[in-house]
Formats: structure tokens, C-alpha cells, sequence
């Protein structure tokens, strides 16, 4: 056990220091980000070592749960790939002209709008879903307005992943979590609704406080004239977005899982994308939108769940279990829960503190508390979702630089008080039901 303890430990802290001193690697006009290779290497050694089983590897892979790693992939990178495609024909762009048109009532009240918009459309859609589609527009809108993006997209990726608790369907470790563990959605909403709240006023309250200078100042800027040159591509797009969007919210209802319903829009939209371009002879996003597809997340979730088939092998989630046992269980395990995701991600940390739970015999009250951490570790370092790989990833592509210290900050600032709400209302959901 030791051995794979110190081999995954020193994977994550290599991964850690990648990130924050030489997030690429260029190799003259292609650029590796070093994150996933770090991952790659780590998971190799512990496979060819004999401490990772390659079938239980295989099993993990094929494994009907929540967060099967390659239906979480299939899920993000092709809500990913819908988002991309309707940047890569001007629809942000448009949207945020369309917006500073309106946009004449001040900073403050725009930003109480978005953080209110975004909580809303999170509770029934997906945390994902909404900063992949959200963080393009705010990209676009600020650089019109001329205004400082910082605290609408602090605002926008905060309350994502703070809502997504409300029901069980906002965050794949919310389902994968509640299911292991035979919750149901109204039991589910029972425990988790007090706590959402309590996290989602107090992660406001900050913000507000945080940003209140910036936000001081007047909306400037004119719209930019934005021409769509394939208007038939533009609706077939935003119809597809709209439509899986839609179906993920009630995926759980109609028994379709996430990722069929992600993947059928995106071959959907293939399809009808190349119909389009045999009748019209115009350019289509589709070579654009496989360029800017973040294909290394692939690598990167898949060695991260090496790793967590390592420890699990090891009798290391004994020894948590041992460790989380006793009085407490919610602040333990809601701490512990977030620290883990900053050091893994939060989907693998899900699957290694489900095995914790069971070793544990976990009761309500802890299960809830690692959903929480698993959520708002989030937006405490960029590692504790994929979502944060990609926000980051985005706003590089837009010119705007986010740092790890940066994010830290926020975090710091932001989800550490959040968290510290959502535990007393889990206490007090726990206490009176």
C-alpha cells in the first residue's frame, strides 16, 4: 500500500506543480499541456508495476454507474463540442451584442441578473452544461461593453458549481453519489435543498462584497456589428443546444442517460450540418470545432481513474474510512471530500470516498456531506472538476489569463465560506428530518 500511496501522492503533487510553473510543453508550433501528462506517467508506472490491475482497470471502463469514466468523457466533450460549434459561427458574439443593446441599467444589476440566471438554469440542467455555454458569452459581452469580465465569470462558474447541488441531476457525482447509495430525487432534495441555499447566498454575499468597486463603474462600449454568414448552420446549432439541453433535464425522468443524449445531438447535428453544406457550398465549423475539441481530458480522466483503482486495490479507502470514522462525519467528510477533489478532481475523488463510504457503512449524513465537497471544491483550484480544465481553457483561447493563483484566490475567498454554510445546513437537514 505504501508504494501506491507514494506513486499516486507524488503524481498529483507533480500534476499540481506542472500546472502552476510550466502548464506546456512546446514542441515548436505545438504546444502538450503537461497536466495530462503528468497523469499519463503516473498511471503508467503504477500499471506496469503491478499496482494498478488492468482488469479492474477494464472494468472500471465498462462499469453501468454515473461516472463511468468514458461516459463522463463522452458527456463533456461533446456538450463541449456543441458549444464550440456555435462559437465557431459568431452566436456568442451575437448574443452579447444583443445584450449590451439592452444592457443600460449599470453593472450591479447586470450582475445580480447573471448569478441569478445561471443559479436558475444550473438547478435543472447541469453545472457542465452551463459553463461551457455561458463563459464564451460572458468572453464576448465584457469585451463589447468594455467592462471587466472577471466578476461575471467568477459569478457565472461560482454559482454553477454551488446550485448544481440542489437536485440530482446537476452534477454527475451528485448522481453516482445519491444512486450508490439507493437515494431517490425526493430524498435526495430533502437533504441537499437547505444546504444549497445556505451555500448559494453566502457565495453571493461574497462575490457581491468582492466586486463591488469594479462593478461601480458605467457600461461603455457600442455593439459590434455581427454578420452570420451560414444562418441555416446558426439554427440548426442553437436548435440542437436547446434540444439536448432540455433532454438532460429530464434524462432521469425518461430513463436516457446523459451521455446518449449529449452524443445523439452532437452526430445529429453532424448530419445535418453536411446536408446543409451540400445544398448551400458554404464553409462549416465542423473542421474549427475538432481543432478546439478538448481531446486531452481523455488521457487525463482515464489515468486519474487508474489511479483510483490503485488505492482501492491497496486497502487504501480502508484506512480513509478508519481515518473519517467516529463523531463528525459531516464536517469530515466534507472536508475531506473537498480537499480530495483539488488534489484528483472531484469525479474520481466520487468513486474513491463511494468505496470510503462502504468501508465505513456511511451514513446519510456523510454521503451528503461528500456530495457538497465533491460540488464546491469546483471553484477552489482549477482541478477540482473538469469544468475548471475547461473554463480556464476557454478564457485562454479569448485572451484573457486566469491564473492558478488567481483561482486560488478565489477560492479561497469564496468556497471555503460556502462550504462552511452548506455543512451547518446539512446539519441542520439531518437534525429535523
Amino acid at each position: 500500500m505504501t508504494a501506491t500511496v507514494i506513486i499516486c501522492a507524488a503524481t498529483c503533487a507533480a500534476m499540481i506543480c506542472g500546472i502552476l510553473f510550466f502548464p506546456e510543453i512546446r514542441i515548436k508550433k505545438f504546444g502538450v499541456a503537461t497536466y495530462w501528462l503528468i497523469t499519463v506517467v503516473g498511471a503508467a508506472i503504477l500499471l506496469a508495476t503491478g499496482l494498478a490491475d488492468p482488469k479492474e482497470v477494464g472494468r472500471a471502463l465498462i462499469a453501468d454507474n454515473a461516472v463511468n469514466p468514458l461516459k463522463i468523457l463522452a458527456l463533456f466533450i461533446s456538450m463541449t463540442a456543441l458549444s464550440i460549434y456555435l462559437d465557431e459561427l459568431g452566436f456568442f458574439r451575437l448574443l452579447a451584442s444583443f445584450t449590451l443593446k439592452k444592457a443600460r441599467s449599470g453593472q450591479k444589476r447586470l450582475f445580480l441578473y447573471l448569478y441569478l440566471t445561471v443559479s436558475v438554469l444550473t438547478v435543472f440542467t447541469s453545472n457542465d452544461v452551463i459553463v461551457l455555454s455561458f463563459t464564451p458569452f460572458i468572453c464576448y459581452f465584457s469585451k463589447s461593453a468594455k467592462i471587466d469580465p472577471v466578476p461575471y465569470l467568477a459569478a457565472e462558474f461560482v454559482a454553477a458549481n454551488t446550485w448544481s447541488m440542489a437536485l440530482i441531476i446537476g452534477n454527475p457525482t451528485n448522481i453516482y453519489l445519491a444512486t450508490a447509495y439507493g437515494i431517490d430525487f425526493v430524498s435526495y432534495l430533502k437533504y441537499s435543498i437547505l444546504p444549497t441555499v445556505f451555500a448559494g447566498l453566502t457565495a453571493f454575499c461574497i462575490l457581491y462584497l468582492m466586486f463591488r468597486k469594479r462593478l461601480s463603474s458605467p457600461v461603455s462600449g457600442e455593439p459590434e456589428s455581427v454578420q452570420i454568414e451560414n444562418k441555416p448552420l446558426l439554427i440548426t446549432g442553437v436548435v440542437h443546444l436547446a434540444a439536448c439541453t432540455v433532454l438532460l433535464a429530464v434524462s432521469s425522468y425518461i430513463g436516457v442517460e446523459m451521455w446518449i443524449v449529449s452524443l445523439c445531438a452532437v452526430g445529429s447535428l453532424i448530419i445535418c450540418t453536411l446536408i446543409i453544406k451540400a445544398f448551400t457550398k458554404k464553409p462549416t465549423p465542423l473542421v474549427g470545432c475538432a481543432k478546439r475539441t478538448p481531446y486531452q481530458l481523455v488521457p487525463f480522466v482515464l489515468s486519474m481513474f487508474v489511479l483510483i483503482v490503485a488505492l482501492t486495490q491497496s486497502g487504501a479507502t480502508a484506512k480513509i474510512a478508519q481515518a473519517l470514522s467516529g463523531e463528525l462525519p459531516i464536517i469530515k467528510y466534507g472536508v475531506a471530500s473537498f480537499a480530495a477533489s483539488n488534489l484528483i478532481n472531484n469525479i474520481p475523488m466520487s468513486v474513491l470516498f463511494a468505496s470510503v463510504l462502504s468501508a465505513a457503512d456511511g451514513s446519510v449524513a456523510a454521503v451528503f456531506a461528500t456530495v457538497i465537497g465533491s460540488n464546491l471544491g469546483a471553484f477552489f483550484t482549477p482541478i477540482g472538476a473538469l469544468a475548471g480544465i475547461m473554463w480556464t481553457n476557454i478564457l485562454k483561447s479569448h485572451g484573457l489569463k486566469f491564473s492558478y493563483a488567481d483561482f486560488l484566490k478565489l477560492g479561497a475567498a469564496v468556497a471555503l465560506p460556502a462550504l462552511a454554510a452548506a455543512l451547518g445546513g446539512l446539519y441542520l437537514s439531518v437534525t429535523f428530518f
